[in-house]
C-alpha cells in the first residue's frame, strides 16, 4: 500500500464558481468544467496562495488518501466524499500534517475561513445552470442607485426568468456571462454577483430576481451589465452558494456589516423577513458604510425601513465637514448592541464587501469581546461551526 497522503479539495457544495482560486494558483493546479472546480493532485504542492482568496473557504478542504481523486472523479462529484479509514504507519503524514497545519495557519491570517450554513436555513439549489447550460433572463429594469453626478455608478438590475425554472435563496450567488471571447480566444467566464431580491421575487411571486452591480472602469462584465436595457437577454449561471443563508428561526438576531455593493444580499434577507414577519421587533441590525450618503445603495429605501424593524447604522468615510468614519468605527460607537449579539446564542454575524474591510472588522470585534473578558478567536470559531458567523469578501 502506498504511503497515505492529503489531498487538497474544493467541495462543489459551497463553491460558488468564482474561479478566483483558478486564477491565482501559480502553479495551475486548478481547473474547471462546466460544473466543477477541481485540483490537480499532481501540481498541487500546498503553496496555500489559493486560501485566503475564496471568498466561502469551499477551497479549504482536505482529505487522507492512498490514492488521489483523479480530476474525472472530482468532476462528477456534487458532494465531497467521506473521509475512508487509512490503516497503517501514519509517521511520514503526521509531518505532512504538521507542515500542512503551519502553511494554512498562515494563509487563514485575514482569511474568512470555512463557514457552515445556519441550522435552520432552506436547502438551497446549487449550479443547476453551468457554463455549457446557462439560464436565458430578460432584463425588465435597470435603475441608478447613487446620485448622477456621483461618480459611483450603481445599478438595480431586475431580471424575469419567465417559466424557467430557478430557485434562488437569500444570500446566493448568480453568474453573468458577458458576450465575445478573452485574448485567447476562450468565452469569458461568468462574473458572480449576490441577489439582492427575496426567494418569491424582486416583485412577491413574480420569478424574477435583482442584481446589485457598480461599474468598474475597467470592468468588462460590470460594464456590460450596467449598460443592459429592458427587452435585452442575460445568460445566467448558477444558484451559486450553500452557507452565506438567511435563518429561518424567527428568534434570530442578525448582525449585518456591508459596504457598497455588499449591501444585496442584506436587501434580500431585510426583504423576506419583512415579507415573512413583518411584526418582528429587533432582530436585525446593519452596519453599511459608503464614502458619502448619495454614494450608499438603497439609501432612500432603507430609510422607510421601521427602525423598531431593523436598527440601521452608517459610516461614511468621505462626508463633508464630517470625520472619517468606517464600519469598524461604527460598530465601536456601537459596543453594546454587538456586545448584546455575542452573548446572544441566536446571535448572527454577515459581513459582505471589499476585503479591505475585513481586518478592521475582526479587530473591532476582537476588541469589543475582549471588553466582556471573551476570546474573540475562540468565539468567532465557535459561531462559525454553529453557523452563525459568515463572511463573504472580494
Amino acid at each position: 500500500m502506498n504511503q497515505p497522503l492529503k489531498q487538497h479539495l474544493i467541495d462543489p457544495e459551497i463553491c460558488i464558481r468564482c474561479y478566483t482560486c483558478e486564477m491565482t494558483c501559480p502553479e495551475e493546479a486548478i481547473e474547471h468544467d462546466d460544473m466543477n472546480v477541481v485540483v490537480d493532485a499532481s501540481k498541487c504542492n500546498y503553496c496555500m496562495d489559493c486560501i485566503p482568496v475564496c471568498p466561502t473557504g469551499s477551497i479549504d478542504n482536505w482529505r487522507v488518501v492512498a490514492e488521489p481523486y483523479s480530476l474525472g472523479e472530482q468532476y462528477e462529484w456534487m458532494e465531497l466524499p467521506e473521509q475512508e479509514d487509512m490503516p497503517g504507519d501514519d509517521a511520514g503524514l503526521e509531518a505532512l500534517d504538521d507542515s500542512v497545519a503551519a502553511l494554512l495557519a498562515e494563509a487563514h491570517k485575514g482569511a474568512g475561513g470555512k463557514a457552515k450554513a445556519p441550522a435552520s436555513a432552506s436547502k438551497p439549489t446549487v449550479n443547476l445552470y453551468t457554463l455549457g447550460k446557462p439560464a436565458e433572463a430578460k432584463v425588465t429594469g435597470n435603475f441608478r442607485l447613487t446620485a448622477e453626478d456621483s461618480d459611483s455608478d450603481v445599478r438595480h438590475i431586475i431580471l424575469d426568468l419567465g417559466a424557467l425554472p430557478f430557485p434562488v435563496l437569500e444570500g446566493q450567488s448568480v453568474g453573468i456571462l458577458p458576450p465575445g471571447t478573452g485574448a485567447d480566444g476562450n468565452p469569458h467566464l461568468p462574473r458572480l454577483y449576490s441577489v439582492s431580491s427575496p426567494r418569491d421575487g424582486e416583485r412577491p411571486n413574480f420569478n424574477n430576481l435583482s442584481l446589485t452591480v457598480k461599474r468598474e472602469p475597467q470592468g468588462l462584465c460590470s460594464n456590460y451589465v450596467c449598460d443592459l436595457k429592458p427587452g435585452d437577454t442575460v445568460q445566467l449561471t448558477g444558484p451559486f452558494g450553500a452557507t452565506f443563508l438567511l435563518p429561518s428561526d424567527p428568534n434570530a438576531h442578525l448582525l449585518m456589516i456591508c459596504t457598497g455593493t455588499g449591501s444585496a444580499p442584506f436587501r434580500a434577507f431585510t426583504m423576506r423577513r419583512q415579507r415573512e414577519n413583518p411584526a418582528l421587533r429587533d432582530s436585525l441590525t446593519l452596519v453599511f458604510g459608503a464614502r458619502r450618503p448619495e454614494e450608499l445603495p438603497y439609501f432612500g429605501p432603507l430609510g422607510k425601513v421601521p427602525d423598531s424593524f431593523m436598527t440601521k447604522h452608517f459610516a461614511f468615510s468621505r462626508q463633508e465637514g464630517e470625520p472619517k468614519r468606517y464600519v469598524q468605527d461604527r460598530l465601536r460607537e456601537e459596543a453594546e448592541i454587538v456586545e448584546n449579539l455575542l452573548q446572544d446564542p441566536n446571535g448572527h454575524i454577515y459581513i459582505c464587501g471589499l476585503k479591505a474591510m475585513e481586518q478592521g472588522v475582526e479587530e473591532a470585534l476582537k476588541d469589543i469581546a475582549r471588553g466582556i473578558g471573551l476570546n474573540w478567536p475562540e468565539l468567532r470559531d465557535k459561531m462559525r461551526e454553529d453557523g452563525r458567523y459568515h463572511v463573504e469578501t472580494y
